[in-house]
């Protein structure tokens, strides 16, 4: 069975890190888990060792974590998965699946927001939506090949969009899949009475990145760049 190579950028996630690791390393499958830390002052690392998982230290910034880390990576495909999201226990196999079609770069899965405040329920409602607009995140599990990781230059190191941009590239080099098996993500970024103002800035900033201006600028309006 090909080896899966499963990327976790973090920077202070001792909450929820544990959770994560747990739920990764119970999926059925071969895979290896690497924590990717850009410098996290509290526990994330340790509490990643005390649980069995290699951690690689990198700077700050998810783009240039998830590329450090899938440079020392051995699994021939590479799964980034964020540090407050948990996949399906079938996740593994509908990886598997989907690649099984030669033409088939990569993919994500189904994105479910999870928390008590409302803006989990209206961002879970909103993404198949954006998803039909031709726009997917991190939140939701990006898969690829290495080979197609590769060929295409690998994750850049943007502070902020990385995802977008990988994406991107990837539908230029192969098909891009929509799995239906799901992933639970926290909708912590968006939660409490200051939503409206965060999903604000958050269009803001999406605009005027396709509007061309540099993520490295971006990042320095948003403070939860991880």
């Amino acid at each position: 069975m090909t080896l899966v190579s499963i990327v976790v950028p973090t920077l202070n996630e001792e909450a929820a890190i544990a959770e994560t690791i747990r739920t990764l390393q119970a999926l059925p499958g071969e895979k290896e888990i690497l924590i990717a830390d850009g410098g996290s002052e509290d526990r994330t690392p340790a509490i990643a060792v005390e649980l069995g998982v290699r951690v690689v230290s990198s700077q700050r910034g998810r783009g240039y974590q998830i590329r450090t880390a899938a440079a020392e990576a051995r699994g021939d495909v590479l799964w980034f998965v964020h540090a407050d999201s948990r996949p399906e226990p079938g996740a593994l196999e509908a990886i598997a699946n989907a690649l099984s079609d030669s033409a088939v770069i990569g993919g994500n899965f189904w994105l479910v927001f999870e928390g008590e405040h409302y803006s989990a329920r209206q961002m879970t409602a909103i993404y198949p939506y954006l998803r039909w607009l031709g726009l997917s995140y991190g939140d939701a599990g990006i898969f690829i090949r290495r080979s197609g990781y590769e060929a295409m230059g690998g994750c850049r190191p943007f502070p902020l969009f990385e995802d977008l941009d990988l994406i991107r590239r990837m539908k230029r080099h192969g098909k891009f899949v929509h799995l239906e098996t799901r992933i639970f993500t926290s909708a912590r970024r968006f939660a409490g009475p200051r939503y409206a103002r965060v999903w604000a800035l958050w269009i803001t900033l999406q605009v005027l990145y396709w509007a061309g201006v540099s993520p490295y600028r971006l990042a320095r309006w948003y403070r939860h760049v991880r």
